[in-house]
């Protein structure tokens, strides 16, 4: 791992397990294991650190969410490979998902981040405006529909790690199909 994701990663396990604003700039190069002069050569100061580590979360959550997404024959084929990334990304990171809050609490550039985020999610995008034309799911926003049909999954893989609920496959499959629902026209 290179020192600018060394960085990254100890300031992405600070937030979550103390808090966005107990984070100090020597906590994390302690926890880095790098000397606190050695994060100013990556970043500016520690909002130019939160921001470009908000970037990064997008970036490897768009890889691990639209992992495969293209290689399924067809629509409910793509979305239920994105449900199930979703699901199995959070499970592995639970550390990011219950300090949800916390990261999108993260400083944005809201214009440039947007137009980041269209282009890292575009196969996601993809689905989802494909449902559109084909006229199968409901003519919704895509961040209306995205949120119908992939936020129950962050949702209850969140319950899953606190141990409120377990999901058999069997159960997974009934969430995925109730997304389904959701967003599809009937």
């Amino acid at each position: 791992m290179d020192k600018r994701t060394q960085i990254l990663a100890a300031t992405e396990q600070l937030i979550a397990t103390r808090g966005l604003d107990k984070v100090s700039m020597q906590q994390v190069a302690t926890q880095a294991q790098v000397a606190a002069g050695t994060i100013y050569r990556y970043f500016n100061d520690k909002e130019d650190l939160l921001r470009q580590l908000s970037v990064h979360l997008m970036m490897q959550c768009a890889t691990h969410i639209q992992q495969g997404v293209k290689d399924e024959p067809t629509l409910k084929d793509q979305f239920e490979r994105l449900w199930r990334n979703t699901w199995t990304m959070m499970l592995q990171r639970d550390h990011l998902l219950l300090s949800r809050d916390q990261f999108d609490a993260l400083p944005r550039d809201d214009q440039s981040q947007t137009q980041q985020e269209r282009e890292a999610f575009s196969d996601l995008y993809q689905v989802f405006q494909s449902g559109k034309q084909q006229r199968r799911f409901k003519p919704l926003e895509d961040e209306i529909l995205i949120t119908l049909g992939l936020e129950p999954a962050f949702c209850l893989a969140r319950k899953q790690v606190r141990g409120v609920i377990t999901l058999d496959s069997y159960a997974i499959a009934d969430a995925i199909h109730a997304c389904w629902d959701a967003i599809s026209l009937h």
